[in-house]
């Protein structure tokens, strides 16, 4: 009847109805509309959970396809749009959902401060909406170059890297200088023509948002946000110019915004001594674990000491706090009705030791009873957003023995945090993989424990995968994720058969009065 509490009612609704499966969605939007003109708050909810349960056994994961990293050419203009229509068009003859890929900042806010270009992405859009699926933009702020399958050259804006400030990039103890991402410590340092780096994402996103238009909320309902280099949410510890698998990679700490926040920290703890630096004794890039003191069970100084608790306690928190500001900005920026997702690395060399010394490196403190996902599932909770997850395809006897690599329990270990938070898990694979033995795998982790995964997207689009025998054997594992066709699942269930119960979970009124609030 118009009262605060009936609205809230009808958002609870809203955000159900918006959780279920396309097919779902007509036989029980009816039913529910008259429950909530009928019904107490009571009954209406029941009736919920009554279509949430319904919903669930006819429900599947939606498979979605990254593009090209270089989709959109340094000159802002889409690399050869007919071939990418026909690309689309196969792709969804496929059944496939949707399409994920980068927004470049380096490219769409290029020659000047808030002068955006967002024109080749919206044709994209276009295409998107006209071959008839869904598109998933990353605004990435990270550069692409320098990572694992990176095949173009398209660094920060120009007037961004060319920032007198001191302390604005990550930084090793050795001095050298990560430009791939903004440091996360100059998140609130008004370094760039008086914003900061916060300030200017936000923007960014707004102007998207707003170059978008009517897509905002149909074509696009899902927007993932980069939080570091590669577009992940860790510290930049492994560049590949300087690091070679399976090292353990080094801290990022040693910039001056940097080091005056863990002088801070330090001095706060009652420890000043423990704020010069990292650890002196965690060895080089491409150390491994028992090479080093720092990530020994036996050694000094370790990272089960007190100074080591204290150390990954702030790198970690800090991290936290970025992924917490960042996806602030986002929310903020882009508006209630769009899910904002965030990725995290699938940091599997290492994961059997007892350090887990490569995460630690990357900001992941998952070690001697701390559960990073954890960690990170309960900051992303706080804004509703999507857990995205890699390496999705591994198993770990494909990987080498000597770099105790666990990348199958990582994802099951993330899955669960996430989960448990109540927030979306998608999936991605890490490598490009065409064999049916990684399909397997994949559809084994999406609907491991009696959860599924929201969604899963595919790297990457090219003629490799739409040729041929590749294409078919993608199809059936397409088909396999939506429950049509039969494929394998650890704990008995047929795959692709839940699905919705997680966002249906999102929909408690704490968490719709959250996103309203956001909303104003």
């Amino acid at each position: 009847r118009g009262s605060r509490a009936a609205q809230l009612l009808h958002r609870v609704l809203t955000c159900v109805i918006d959780a279920l499966p396309r097919r779902s969605v007509t036989r029980t939007a009816s039913t529910l509309h008259t429950a909530a003109i009928t019904m107490t708050a009571r009954g209406l909810l029941a009736a919920v959970a009554i279509a949430a349960a319904a919903a669930v056994a006819a429900a599947d994961i939606p498979v979605y396809v990254m593009l090209q990293l270089d989709v959109v050419n340094s000159n802002n203009e889409l690399n050869d749009p007919n071939g990418l229509k026909s690309q689309l068009q196969q792709l969804a003859s496929g059944g496939v959902a949707g399409v994920m890929g980068d927004v470049w900042w380096g490219l769409c806010e290029r020659s000047a401060p808030q002068a955006y270009n967002f024109s080749a992405y919206k044709e994209l859009a276009d295409m998107v909406q006209g071959a008839g699926m869904s598109y998933h933009p990353v605004m990435s702020f990270h550069q692409c170059g320098g990572n694992v399958g990176d095949k173009c050259n398209i660094p920060l804006p120009s007037w961004a890297r060319s920032t007198s400030t001191d302390g604005v990039w990550y930084q090793d103890a050795q001095g050298n200088k990560d430009y791939e991402y903004i440091s996360l410590f100059a998140d609130e340092t008004a370094a760039f023509g008086g914003r900061t780096p916060i300030q200017i994402y936000g923007d960014y996103m707004s102007a998207f948002a707003s170059a978008m238009g009517a897509h905002m909320g149909s074509t696009i309902k899902s927007v993932e946000v980069s939080m570091g280099p590669a577009g992940e949410m860790r510290y930049p510890s492994y560049p590949l110019s300087r690091w070679s698998f399976c090292g353990v990679g080094e801290f990022q700490c040693y910039g001056s915004l940097a080091l005056a926040n863990l002088a801070a920290a330090a001095s706060a703890a009652g420890h000043p001594e423990w704020g010069h630096g990292g650890p002196d004794n965690a060895g080089s890039y491409n150390s491994h674990p028992g090479d080093t003191g720092f990530f020994s069970s036996g050694g000094q100084d370790n990272y089960m000491s007190d100074y080591g608790r204290f150390f990954l306690g702030w790198y970690s928190g800090e991290l936290l706090a970025h992924g917490d500001r960042v996806l602030s900005a986002a929310t903020s920026a882009l508006g209630g009705g769009i899910e904002v997702a965030g990725k995290v690395s699938g940091i599997h060399w290492w994961y059997k030791d007892p350090s887990h010394a490569a995460e630690l490196t990357a900001g992941y403190w998952n070690t001697d009873g701390h559960d990073a996902y954890a960690d990170i599932s309960a900051m992303f909770a706080k804004h509703g957003a999507k857990f995205d997850f890699t390496c999705m395809e591994m198993e770990d006897n494909q990987q080498p023995a000597s770099c105790a690599c666990g990348p199958f329990e990582l994802v099951q270990q993330a899955k669960t945090a996430a989960d448990s938070a109540g927030i979306a898990f998608a999936g991605e694979n890490a490598l490009p993989r065409y064999d049916q033995t990684a399909y397997n795998t994949i559809i084994q982790q999406s609907t491991s424990g009696g959860h599924d995964i929201e969604d899963f997207t595919y790297l990457r689009l090219g003629p490799t995968l739409l040729g041929g025998g590749n294409w078919n054997t993608f199809t059936n594992f397409v088909n396999a994720m939506k429950g049509k066709a039969e494929g394998p699942a650890r704990d008995g269930r047929a795959p692709g058969r839940t699905g919705v119960g997680r966002r249906i979970r999102r929909c408690t009124t704490a968490w719709v009065m959250r996103r309203w609030a956001r909303a104003g």
